[in-house]
């Protein structure tokens, strides 16, 4: 028995910085690259509201969902789920890769299961956070999805995903979420 004890302990101590009842998001890992500290405005939940561009350009309505980060892997990742009222939720895991400066965020969804997950790569622009995956435009030019967190701060953040010719000049906005920190 007291083997068992001393090994839950240890199991325990090595895994310091999961998500547990006194830091239910998670701790960042001291051990881990410092570019963590990208997402640290964003641990938490957040009540959001989402609008994409319906096919005659227009805006749909704002429809309420919840967003929340947290540390994963003992603090060495970050992991963030959307849980929307109509029952489409989605998530990603979001590692960061000392060798490349940049974040690799692995996309999935309850709406269809794929054997890959789409990813998205980037990195913080000024005030902002990145990220980019290829993605033709409907005429077939070549061109990225991009999507930028701004305005983050520990009351919320801004997000939109839009259509990118090669040099950005070219941005078509298809959707945007707006979010406030849940106060809990």
């Amino acid at each position: 028995m007291c083997l068992l004890i001393g090994f839950v302990t240890t199991t325990h101590a090595q895994y310091v910085y999961e998500p547990s009842n006194d830091f239910p998001y998670g701790r960042p890992n001291p051990d881990a690259p410092s570019a963590l500290q990208d997402y640290k405005d964003l641990i938490g939940s957040c009540d959001c509201f989402s609008t994409r561009r319906n096919p005659d350009g227009t805006w749909s309505d704002k429809e309420p969902m919840s967003w929340r980060f947290k540390y994963i892997m003992n603090g060495t990742a970050i992991q963030d789920e959307t849980l929307k009222e109509g029952g489409i939720h989605s998530g990603s895991i979001r590692q960061f890769n000392s060798d490349s400066s940049k974040w690799y965020v692995h996309y999935y969804s309850n709406r269809s299961a794929s054997k890959t997950l789409s990813t998205w790569e980037g990195g913080q622009k000024a005030d902002s956070l990145v990220l980019y995956r290829n993605q033709k435009a409907p005429n077939g030019s070549d061109g990225f999805y991009r999507i930028v967190f701004s305005n983050i701060s520990n009351q919320g953040f801004n997000w939109v995903g839009a259509w990118v010719d090669p040099t950005e000049t070219i941005v078509f906005p298809t959707w945007k979420i707006k979010c406030r920190k849940r106060l809990e």
